[in-house]
């Protein structure tokens, strides 16, 4: 090869193509603040409870909040949280898995059947039902806590454990993400093909959608899983006995009684940090899933 033929295809080689502007300096380093900021106004509250679980009474009022004081009390204060009033922070515990369990079970078919139909269906008025469960979304749950309160209490359904699982069952945006990932997972021509085989639209979603979106499932049952776990104004509307109790209200009445007795505020920071333990392993076990079904949603 001579070096005129290669100076050749040195200039012919195509430029590289930029992506756009690099950003300045400034802005990286306003960005990297934000971003700092953001994760210790994140991190912080957590931190305060691991730091305060770790302290008697006299050290969580007399010390430095953000840090450790010289005596180690979180083996006692775990030990005072698990056994007090015959072990009923355990019980609260208990209730708020089955809540969460049973309920974000419930709410995710209905919100994947919900989702399919709207999305596979052509029927009259499909738009204006879209259009409803994107405006019933936007309600805070908290202003349909009375409302469903009253209707409950006309039921005589208020004081048991249905009060707080059937309204779980329906969540408007997890209905949407349904509808997502329904026209995202499930193609026309496999549901065509199901039907020309003599299927039925039952077991078309039952045994073709439902494992086509099993992604899109277990990233909205982990949504609905910590919306229940978290919510408290239900059960404060609904419940009435102690022994029905999540652990979000348990805390809370707790927490009543430190005005009281200010020897329990101990146990309720102990309390409020054992809470996040089972939503830390529950978060970390569907890491996997939840990412990747985030992900598809987004991307339409």
């Amino acid at each position: 090869m001579t070096a005129q033929t290669a100076l050749g295809r040195r200039r012919t080689r195509p430029a590289p193509v930029t992506t756009g502007v690099r950003p300045s300096r400034g802005s990286v380093a306003l960005t990297t603040a934000l971003m700092v900021l953001f994760l210790l106004y994140s991190v912080a509250p957590v931190w305060w409870l691991l730091v305060s679980s770790t302290k008697g009474l006299s050290d969580l009022y007399g010390s430095f909040g953000l840090w450790f004081s010289g005596d180690f009390h979180l083996g006692a204060n775990v030990r005072d949280t698990l056994t007090y009033h015959d072990h009923i922070y355990l019980r609260w515990i208990g209730n708020s898995i089955l809540y969460a369990g049973v309920g974000a079970a419930g709410a995710t078919l209905i919100s994947l059947a919900a989702g399919y139909g709207m999305a596979k269906y052509r029927f009259r008025g499909r738009a204006a039902l879209f259009a409803t469960t994107i405006a019933a979304s936007l309600l805070p749950t908290t202003l349909i806590a009375l409302p469903l309160y009253l209707v409950f209490t006309k039921i005589g359904l208020t004081g048991t454990v249905w009060s707080v699982l059937i309204p779980s069952f329906i969540n408007p945006y997890c209905v949407y993400l349904g509808r997502v990932y329904a026209e995202s997972s499930v193609p026309d021509e496999l549901i065509e093909a199901a039907r020309i085989d003599g299927a039925g639209e039952l077991r078309i979603f039952g045994t073709i959608a439902l494992k086509l979106m099993t992604t899109g499932a277990i990233t909205i049952f982990m949504l609905d899983f910590i919306t229940i776990w978290n919510n408290f104004f239900l059960p404060l509307f609904m419940l009435s006995g102690e022994k029905t109790f999540p652990v979000t209200l348990g805390l809370y009445s707790w927490n009543q009684e430190v005005v009281r007795a200010q020897n329990m505020t101990p146990m309720v920071v102990t309390g409020s940090l054992l809470s996040i333990v089972p939503l830390a392993l529950f978060m970390i076990s569907l890491q996997r899933f939840w990412r990747s079904g985030i992900l598809a949603g987004s991307l339409r």
